[in-house]
């Protein structure tokens, strides 16, 4: 077995990383020497762009494996986010198994998608392109996200789709599509949340979802996720910060 995220991955390896929302080299120099599998960097909800994610993954110095995770199901975003030299690409609000297949045809290259080649990062700046495309297909992952009520209703179809290699779930805004925002233990949510996990167990697709709760994400793993986001770096800092000034102040 290679030893690509992808493959460790697809391996059913369990895989604990944590949110990078910071647009900080330092951060992220910290965070990639700490032990963690992965990082999960989101360009999504933050100020981050394309570039910044770059600057991040050399600060990382392949330290570690990172995952990007795009703004959009949308061709320039997951090609822009792939030729950073990503290990991967997490696309959000993914509903539908054509919304599933389009994230697929966007991440690979021809004849299994229709990913332009460029002369990035990724490619060794076009020294090394051949070896890239060569290699691309296989060892680049494909996560999609199920945070929406109408994704958990196509569950199957999505999980059917070639090229996904895993399912994340975003369970905050899963509860605000079932109109219960942010209320995520609400026996609702769980309710679908574990409609989901059955489906992705039943047909062996790795499972990931994000908690900021330790005690959160122990029972996940006890429940089958294996691609685990535990906490955030802004948490984590104002976390370490809480607990220092009242240990000296007590």
């Amino acid at each position: 077995m290679d030893n690509t995220f992808r493959s460790r991955l697809l391996h059913g390896e369990l895989l604990v990383g944590t949110l990078i929302t910071l647009s900080s080299s330092e951060v992220m120099e910290i965070l990639a020497g700490v032990g963690f599998d992965w990082l999960f960097l989101d360009l999504e909800h933050t100020a981050m762009d394309a570039r910044a994610a770059q600057t991040l993954l050399q600060a990382a110095g392949g330290r570690v494996d990172c995952v990007l995770r795009v703004p959009l199901n949308d061709e320039i975003w997951i090609k822009k986010a792939l030729d950073t030299g990503a290990a991967g690409v997490m696309i959000p609000q993914v509903n539908s198994a054509e919304e599933a297949r389009k994230a697929v045809r966007f991440c690979k290259y021809p004849p299994v998608g229709g990913r332009s080649a460029g002369l990035a990062r990724a490619q060794g700046y076009g020294e090394k392109l051949q070896e890239y495309l060569d290699t691309a297909n296989e060892a680049t992952a494909v996560i999609v996200q199920i945070e929406h009520i109408e994704a958990v209703r196509n569950i199957e179809g999505i999980l059917s789709v070639e090229g996904i290699d895993a399912i994340f779930v975003g369970p905050y805004d899963l509860s605000g599509s079932m109109g219960l925002p942010g209320q995520v233990e609400h026996p609702e949510v769980q309710g679908v949340i574990e409609r989901v996990r059955e489906a992705c167990l039943r047909m062996r697709k790795p499972l990931g979802i994000f908690t900021i709760s330790t005690e959160r994400a122990l029972r996940f793993i006890q429940e089958g996720y294996r691609l685990m986001a535990v906490g955030v770096d802004t948490l984590l800092l104002r976390q370490a910060a809480v607990d220092l000034i009242m240990k000296i102040q007590r």
